[in-house]
């Protein structure tokens, strides 16, 4: 059996600013989250809100709940309480026509399942969940489960059985997390309790509340890492801020009361805590185009409205004289990375690899193999296809949140968001154009033309004899002039 790595969390605060968490693995980021508190997530928040429109054709009613733009109801996303006539459903019909089961105006407490993306709204729903340290609280789904990503049957079987034990409330379920593995049934039942007083909080606060409102925001990213990413692999915790310190120390000391040293704070002045444990180059490497592989060969990723393309550069592997083999190496040691750099960036939706290609089909299941299980070490739910003939092998991943790509970026003002420019030749060549065409206009002598440094001295360097040539033919003279940018 292989001996488990030894993984350690870094929680680094900006406050009132920024929060950033680091899993690293002897050495290695193998997660990166941040959260900017003027971007502050909204998914996991509960709202009391009201029904602004129903539309018939997409059969989802646009809800109020306090938002810029509002958010986005299914109708399988709608519980059955909030149905104001009983309607009998067609045959073959899953649900009812939502315009008669619900109306505008009407209050409905929703939850934020994905976050509002560009001009379209956040995604709702009315089935509601709490997650808890050892499980998830739903509110609606009466199921009690396990989740898959715990395999050993001996520990399901334990945890199912623990669960069922527990007096439930109607239309309450429990879902077992991974962090509930060894866990006592004292510790499970705390938990559970816990869970259950939350809940009894939030219906009593949106009964108070007029819509629309808050009646439950979602604990912050440090607490969220704690409570979500705490496992029993992690020895140390280091924190670099006094007070998330604290916060953190009492957490730990309820779900872990016998590791006493397993959070630390960072107080080194000289040395931000990413430095001091040499990752800082690491989570900046996240935010470039390219990845680096071991052997010397390059993962590119290429990010369109549908998917995300991810193309592999062998470079230049010594001591392997047979292509068939290079080829392989490369992509075992391809799909490893590309699996780390999906979490490390937290790529969602449907991801296309275009593998180099291999001929033998072992070679094919080979790398296919290592793919799935390298993602199972994910904690999105993800769906791995087979390699095509093509050499491309497709995959979808769930969207854990907002990437720190998608928060700390903005499309290129001169660019426009294509990763490419009009080069200088062109750039002159539209110059010349709007230089023309001014001295052209009657009157004057002379015509003044603004432009960035870079391409006022192209214009002077390699078309000065065509300038002069403009000059003598209108008889008047021309002033390229340089624009400054100046700080307010």
């Amino acid at each position: 059996m292989t001996k488990k790595k030894r993984q350690k969390m870094f929680i680094s605060v900006l406050p009132g600013e920024q929060v950033e968490v680091v899993i690293a693995e002897e050495g290695k980021v193998n997660e990166y989250y941040v959260e900017m508190v003027h971007q502050a997530k909204t998914k996991g928040n509960i709202y009391k809100g009201y029904i602004h429109n129903i539309d018939n054709g997409l059969q989802a009613a646009f809800i109020n709940y306090g938002a810029e733009r509002n958010g986005f109801l299914q109708i399988d996303e709608v519980h059955p309480e909030y149905y104001v006539n009983d309607v009998t459903t067609k045959k073959g019909q899953r649900f009812p026509l939502m315009q008669k089961v619900l109306k505008p105006g009407q209050e409905v407490l929703v939850q934020v399942v994905k976050e509002p993306t560009g001009k379209k709204g956040a995604f709702l729903t009315s089935y509601l969940s709490l997650p808890g340290r050892s499980f998830v609280y739903t509110v609606g789904r009466s199921q009690i489960g396990v989740s898959r990503k715990i395999e050993n049957e001996k520990e399901r079987a334990r945890l199912k059985a623990a669960l069922e034990g527990f007096e439930t409330t109607e239309g309450v379920g429990l879902i077992a997390r991974t962090a509930a593995v060894g866990q006592s049934k004292a510790a499970l039942e705390r938990d559970y309790k816990y869970l259950n007083r939350l809940w009894t909080d939030i219906r009593s606060n949106a009964q108070k509340v007029k819509a629309p409102a808050i009646v439950y925001k979602e604990l912050g990213l440090a607490a969220r890492a704690v409570r979500d990413y705490l496992t029993l692999d992690i020895t140390e915790i280091w924190v670099d801020d006094k007070e998330t310190y604290e916060q953190v120390h009492q957490f730990v000391k309820l779900a872990f009361p016998r590791k006493n040293n397993l959070v630390r704070l960072h107080e080194d002045s000289d040395l931000s805590l990413l430095e001091r444990f040499n990752l800082t180059k690491q989570v900046q490497e996240i935010y470039s185009r390219e990845a680096s592989m071991p052997s010397g060969g390059r993962l590119v990723f290429d990010a369109t409205e549908a998917l995300t393309a991810v193309d592999i550069n062998s470079g230049k592997i010594g001591g392997e004289k047979n292509f068939q083999k290079m080829a392989l190496k490369t992509n075992v040691e391809a799909a490893r990375e590309i699996a780390r750099q999906l979490r490390l960036r937290d790529i969602g939706g449907q991801v296309v690899i275009d593998f180099i290609e291999m001929k033998n089909p072992k070679d094919c299941r080979e790398v296919e193999k290592v793919m799935r299980a390298e993602m199972k070490n994910d904690r999105a739910r993800t769906d791995v296809s087979r390699i095509s003939s093509f050499g491309l092998m497709e995959l979808v991943r769930q969207r854990l949140g907002s990437s720190a790509i998608a928060i700390s970026t903005e499309p290129c003002p001169c660019c426009k968001g294509t990763g490419i420019r009009r080069n200088m030749e062109w750039q002159a060549l539209q110059a010349l154009k709007d230089i023309h065409r001014d001295l052209r206009k009657p009157g004057g002598e002379e015509v003044e033309f603004d432009c960035e440094e870079e391409l006022a001295i192209y214009l002077l360097n390699n078309k000065r004899g065509i300038l002069a040539d403009l000059e003598k033919r209108y008889n008047k003279s021309i002033h390229i002039d340089i624009e400054y940018e100046y700080d307010e």
